[in-house]
């Protein structure tokens, strides 16, 4: 039931009321913005009322903790200078599009969270700032927390970290949540989700829903879904940061200004001609050799007289990880950058991408990462563009080439052919080991069968062969009798 404005009135002179009284209990006070969200509208207020049955005493309750959590928390001051933006970036949570009802989709990519990998108070803050986005972004409104579980195992299942994200939604979110959508969960984690449906209150236990490719539809409309969920919104995740003026910057785009010719690798372009020698010059090459993850390595070295500040960006940040992508370099300095590829992409998917290697003279070599990061905010557009470089795969750089493994030269199309043999000889290796785990799994169990048959089988015997004992030492007048 809707609130009345005498209800809404009440809440707000009792929560002040209470400040008064209590105010010296939070340390630094209520903060500013907070207090004037209470103070200058209706609608945060309204939405404590609801989320509690209007029950204006465990609203006050409600508030009251929810304002001393976000003063200690710091939730109004987040932003990505202050967060791992990292985290943000690597698609395991983002926002996009909306639900049947109109509402935002905050998507959890829950293959992506392996847990024990990241830090705990980090993915906390990453949460709360996406929480605090889209409450600026949407007004208030609620939005739908969609699980896509597509592909995950016990390791991507993070009980603390659920936990977490669900007392957001209890305790200091209210009238925040409009369903939990749960996407292609397999069966091996339904006990876990039983576990997490008890911490639950009854009201938001009712809001889950397990969906699949065809019954989303029934939950967020076919043009609103992405594609991978059978949907027809072919997005692609990019990590877009938030500007508290109405604007946002969008997805770096290169442009080539000299066709796809590539900038040389001694000198760079700019005006202040930069020397850094880059290795490799034209393309990263990807190769998944260790631990079966997709990596490339880059070498740069200052061949100049200057200290230079490199900084390394691509057209697609969603899908790579680069240490270090910021750093400074001394005359004759070298740095190893190494580019790996998050979980979830393949090859196939890389071929457009493209990494751009920018540079700027500094005047000191012992800067923070922190320092170099804003003075790469207050000067970048003034930088110099040293190489561009694009993603490749050892194979496509033979069939640049027009070699494969050192022989004759090859067509791309021979060339094509030899590489989805090998990868069907790769997927028929795999779905063999996969078929003689299983076998042995077989196996076992009918050895233990079997042994258990034998088993039964001798203690019968032995039971029949000492009944036969027993009759044939009994006298013939005792039968006779008998």
């Amino acid at each position: 039931m809707e609130p009345t404005p005498t209800e809404i009135q009440e809440l707000r002179d009792q929560f002040m009321k209470k400040l008064d009284a209590d105010g010296s209990s939070i340390p630094g006070g209520i903060h500013p913005a907070d207090l004037a969200r209470i103070q200058g509208g209706d609608d945060w207020l309204r939405r404590f009322l609801l989320h509690n049955d209007n029950d204006v005493k465990e609203s006050l309750n409600m508030m009251w903790e929810t304002c001393k959590w976000r003063k200690t928390f710091g939730t109004n001051d987040l932003n990505e200078q202050n967060v791992r933006v990292e985290y943000l970036e690597d698609g395991s949570m983002f926002s996009h599009s909306k639900d049947i009802d109109g509402k935002s989709l905050f998507i959890l990519k829950c293959k992506k969270h392996v847990k024990g990998q990241r830090d705990m108070d980090e993915l906390k803050k990453c949460l709360v700032y996406w929480f605090e986005r889209l409450e600026r972004q949407d007004k208030g409104d609620m939005i739908t927390l969609f699980f896509d579980m597509a592909d995950t195992g016990l390791s991507n299942m993070d009980m603390d970290y659920t936990k977490y994200l669900i007392s957001l939604f209890k305790l200091y979110y209210p009238f925040f949540l409009n369903y939990i959508l749960i996407f292609e969960m397999p069966w091996i984690l339904n006990t876990a989700f039983k576990i997490i449906k008890s911490w639950l209150p009854e009201k938001a236990v009712k809001k889950i829903n397990f969906v699949n490719k065809s019954t989303l539809k029934n939950f967020v409309e076919p043009k609103n879904a992405l594609s991978c969920w059978g949907g027809e919104d072919a997005h692609e995740f990019s990590f877009t940061p938030e500007d508290r003026n109405g604007k946002v910057e969008r997805k770096v785009h290169f442009a080539d200004s000299q066709g796809d010719s590539s900038p040389t690798a001694e000198t760079g372009h700019g005006v202040s001609g930069l020397k850094v020698k880059i290795s490799p010059t034209d393309h990263i090459v990807f190769d998944n050799s260790v631990d079966s993850e997709l990596r490339a390595a880059l070498s740069l070295t200052n061949s100049d007289d200057k200290i230079i500040s490199y900084k390394i960006k691509t057209t697609s940040p969603e899908k790579y990880r680069v240490r270090p992508c910021l750093g400074v370099l001394k005359p004759g300095a070298s740095v190893s950058v190494v580019v790996a590829v998050h979980a979830g992409f393949q090859l196939s998917a890389l071929s457009r991408d493209k990494f751009l290697i920018m540079g700027m003279s500094v005047d000191s070599a012992e800067m923070s990462n922190q320092e170099l990061t804003d003075l790469w905010k207050q000067r970048g557009s003034t930088a110099t563009e040293i190489n561009r470089l694009r993603c490749s795969s050892p194979s496509e750089i033979s069939s640049r080439n027009g070699s494969i493994l050192g022989n004759a030269s090859v067509s791309p199309d021979k060339l094509s052919v030899v590489c989805d043999n090998v990868n069907k000889l790769v997927r028929a290796n795999a779905l063999m080991e996969t078929e003689i785990r299983q076998t042995r799994k077989y196996q076992q169990v009918l050895t233990a069968c079997v042994c258990m048959c034998a088993v039964g089988i001798s203690y019968l015997v032995w039971i029949l062969r000492d009944y036969i004992a027993e009759e044939k030492s009994c006298p013939v007048s005792q039968l006779s009798d008998s």
